[in-house]
């Protein structure tokens, strides 16, 4: 599908205007550009273009709301500069995946003052001596470079979940709730089936007892009934 199409079907009924978050990734780019997108996307936090053939950064709009951009897996070998002028409020930046060979290609990015994290894995740069070293050098401000600091340390996870939330499905909070509740159920379930089964044995009992009892007072009657037919024949053999 094509980028704009895409864009155009992720709008889903709202103006650009109101988009925060904005991903296409695999979709193609018609000439290598970014296309689609305009100055009219003022709200735009978050933008993933993973895998859609990019060769250029020169058509991305001014998007100065602009925090997190991913851009992995294309084909850009540089014009770097083109982020920090239009999109100058970057904190996270991936460019993991893509032609970028030598240090003087990101250089341009020093200009992002509020750049905390940069992805440059799989580019090969990131085959240069000391590169990591003279990454921290070049971009000062950059906090997290392919993921560690300057002391190789991890990104912190808070930070990590932070990123995850736009590059992650919806949460299962509702599925959990329904399991909660299956289990509660069950449970409800066995103890209801218990009780039924205590209450049939109670019930069984009383059955018994109530027979027992009706038996009893058969017996006794028929024993009184016997005794007054053995009465009458004895009054009959007085009268004789």
């Amino acid at each position: 599908m094509e980028m704009e199409k895409r864009i155009s079907l992720e709008l889903r009924n709202k103006t650009p205007a109101e988009v925060a978050e904005l991903v296409v990734d695999n979709c193609r780019s018609s000439d290598g550009e970014v296309e689609g997108l305009s100055d009219d996307y003022k709200e735009l936090e978050f933008l993933s273009m993973v895998n859609v053939g990019l060769t250029s950064l020169a058509k991305l709009p001014s998007l100065p709301k602009l925090l997190k951009l991913e851009i992995s897996d294309n084909m850009i070998v540089g014009g770097l500069d083109q982020l920090s002028e239009k999109c100058p409020n970057l904190t996270y930046l991936n460019l993991s995946g893509n032609k970028i060979k030598e240090l003087s290609t990101v250089k341009p990015l020093k200009n992002l003052k509020n750049l905390k994290s940069l992805d440059l894995y799989s580019c090969e740069i990131t085959t240069l001596e000391d590169y990591r070293e003279s990454v921290f050098e070049l971009l000062p401000q950059v906090n997290f470079l392919d993921g560690y600091d300057h002391e190789d340390n991890e990104v912190p996870d808070s930070e990590a979940d932070d990123d995850d939330e736009h590059t992650a499905g919806p949460t299962r909070d509702g599925d959990d709730d329904e399991d909660d509740e299956g289990s509660e159920g069950e449970e409800v379930g066995l103890s209801y089936l218990m009780k039924d089964g205590i209450q049939d044995e109670e019930d069984d009992d009383d059955y018994v007892e109530e027979e027992e009892e009706e038996d009893g007072v058969g017996v006794q009657g028929e024993k009184r009934k016997r005794d007054a037919e053995d009465e009458g024949d004895d009054s009959d053999g007085d009268d004789d």
